[in-house]
């Protein structure tokens, strides 16, 4: 029982970095006041791009530049959208999901001939298990061992980037002078603009970032969890961190502990495949479904009043 726990627990950590990746992108961009539910798409972009750039270069680095350089380059286009144009957030995004879900395995179709995937990544084009200093001289601790060498050692590197971005995200927001900006125009964007700062510059740099951070995710997804690029791939955990972002409040320490919760479900539905649950064999298709009723569920009962950015969706200047 005690190893179950421990490889769920394992499961959980590794399988929540692309949902705490995508999320922070989410708060990033919607602390500053843009609405962001294309999360999902650059999650998918970035996870064609990467996968396919380590494929044809066998490079894990260059996969992963190419991965966050279309995730920005969609995350500019919403900005183009939605701040330089004015046009509705909510539909900029959706377009952009659009997109993501039709190109990517068109051209993974046109280049790689293989149905709307990519060739196998070779082992230097993925992002290995990286052990940790000190693993060998910590593994014989009695649990403590067992503890660090199943959950904290041995993750790949978008892991190990998720959880520090936590924390730096967290520092950022509430100590860092751009951070603090950043949910000023998020609150009150004609205030910023009264201070002397430009509104739609700091929303853009919110977008870069949030690309930067939707590219690791994606990129994780294709080059870490798997082990090339498949058609949806992303299987709607761009949705699932937009929801945990609400179930947190546009806070990180929360929205982490919903991207562990929901994880965590996932995890769970992973092991239950196949099991005879009180004599009865579940359906697979209700299994899987689990981390989504999970999340439905959370949404529906859990989260009580959460109040977004007050500026959250409207374009600065307002429109006449």
């Amino acid at each position: 029982m005690s190893l179950l726990l421990l490889s769920l627990a394992g499961s959980t950590v590794r399988l929540a970095a692309p949902l705490i990746l995508a999320a922070l992108a989410g708060l990033y961009a919607e602390r500053s006041g843009v609405v962001d539910i294309g999360l999902e798409g650059k999650m998918l972009a970035a996870a064609f791009a990467g996968a396919a750039a380590a494929s044809l270069s066998g490079s894990a680095a260059l996969g992963l530049v190419a991965a966050i350089t279309a995730a920005i380059l969609l995350a500019l286009l919403h900005g183009v959208a939605t701040i330089t144009v004015g046009a509705d957030q909510i539909v900029s995004g959706m377009a952009l999901n659009l997109i993501a879900a039709g190109a990517a395995p068109s051209l993974a179709a046109a280049w790689f001939a293989q149905g709307g995937a990519t060739p196998p990544l070779p082992s230097g084009a993925r992002f290995g298990p990286i052990p940790l200093p000190m693993t060998h001289a910590i593994s014989g601790v009695p649990l403590l061992g067992k503890v660090w060498v199943t959950i904290v050692s041995g993750q790949s590197l978008p892991v190990y980037i998720a959880w520090l971005a936590v924390p730096v995200t967290a520092l950022m927001l509430s100590r860092i002078r751009f951070g603090l900006r950043l949910r000023a125009v998020g609150e009150s964007p004609q205030a910023v603009a009264a201070a002397g700062l430009s509104v739609a510059r700091l929303r853009y740099l919110a977008l870069v970032i949030n690309g930067g951070l939707c590219g690791i995710a994606g990129a994780s997804l294709s080059m870490a969890e798997g082990n090339g690029f498949l058609r949806d791939m992303s299987a709607g955990r761009g949705y699932l961190a937009l929801a945990a972002l609400i179930f947190g409040k546009w806070r990180p320490g929360p929205v982490l502990l919903a991207c562990l919760l929901f994880a965590f479900a996932d995890a769970v539905q992973t092991i239950l495949q196949g099991q005879t649950i009180l004599g009865v064999t579940v359906p697979v298709e209700l299994i899987q479904a689990l981390p989504y009723l999970v999340t439905v569920v959370v949404l529906a009962g859990f989260v009580g009043a959460a109040r977004p950015p007050r500026a959250l969706g409207r374009p600065y200047p307002p429109a006449s």
